[in-house]
């Protein structure tokens, strides 16, 4: 492992990687958006900390639970529904743009990666995407605008869906809900294909998710952990920093 201890030196080992790699692959979490003004999960004053996860059977089954649900989303939407993308969010767009880069695997459902610029073809969300939401039984698609006029019509009742009676949910991986088969595979054939794999911001320890730098790993990738706190995979890593994700990732955002 080489940890990066200097920005600088971050930078510029990094920069090395991606002239060497013919297959570069990033790997976010919520880290990546902290600098967006978007909190993460597990530290201090984090969403977890303010809120239990409402587990996804207790969603499906309970009413309450998901008048519940809505209202938290509602209420994050006042406190971040203006965030934008930031400087590691559009590296990766530059970086893509430029063909340094194959695809992004993110756990985030910000949108903030395709708000940057990454197009969909690019980018797999593991764990769905919190800026819309789909009926749980027919699939039918939702704009949040078009549950929140109606969950606030009704007094905080969360709506049904129109055409099927079904729960509607935004369009997000819960606890207990099974991961989606589609981005799991396309993860999975980025993951194999790596000769680079950046991970941007997260703790490694969601899984399966957390699984694939340790995959990446083990096909002969290179592995670079871009992240404020340790990890469990730091010992494995051919580069650590804990670097502030902007500071490192900005001067990418600018290259041509």
């Amino acid at each position: 492992m080489i940890f990066e201890r200097d920005l600088k030196g971050a930078q510029a080992r990094l920069g090395e990687l991606l002239d060497n790699a013919r297959h570069a692959v990033a790997f976010t979490g919520a880290g990546i958006s902290t600098e967006c003004g978007i909190p993460d999960f597990r530290s201090p004053g984090g969403l977890w900390s303010q809120n239990k996860p409402i587990p996804y059977d207790v969603f499906v089954s309970h009413k309450a639970a998901r008048n519940e649900a809505w209202r938290r989303r509602f209420a994050m939407e006042e406190a971040f529904g203006g965030a934008q993308p930031g400087r590691g969010h559009r590296a990766l767009a530059r970086l893509l743009s430029a063909g340094r880069l194959a695809g992004v695997i993110t756990q985030n459902i910000d949108g903030l990666h395709q708000a940057s610029g990454v197009p969909d073809a690019h980018l797999v969300e593991l764990h769905g995407n919190g800026t819309y939401a789909t009926c749980l039984e027919c699939g039918q698609r939702y704009e949040l605008s078009w549950v929140r006029e109606r969950f606030e019509a009704a007094g905080g009742l969360a709506p049904d869906c129109a055409a099927c009676g079904g729960p509607v949910k935004s369009a997000t991986i819960s606890f207990g809900q099974a991961m989606p088969e589609r981005e799991m595979a396309r993860a999975a054939a980025l993951t194999r294909a790596a000769d680079l794999f950046i991970v941007i911001g997260s703790s490694l320890v969601v899984f399966p998710a957390a699984g694939f730098p340790l995959e990446a790993k083990r096909a002969g990738a290179k592995l670079v952990i871009l992240n404020r706190e340790p990890t469990d995979f730091d010992d494995i890593a051919d580069m650590v920093s804990r670097s502030e994700i902007g500071d490192v990732l900005g001067p990418f955002a600018d290259q041509a």
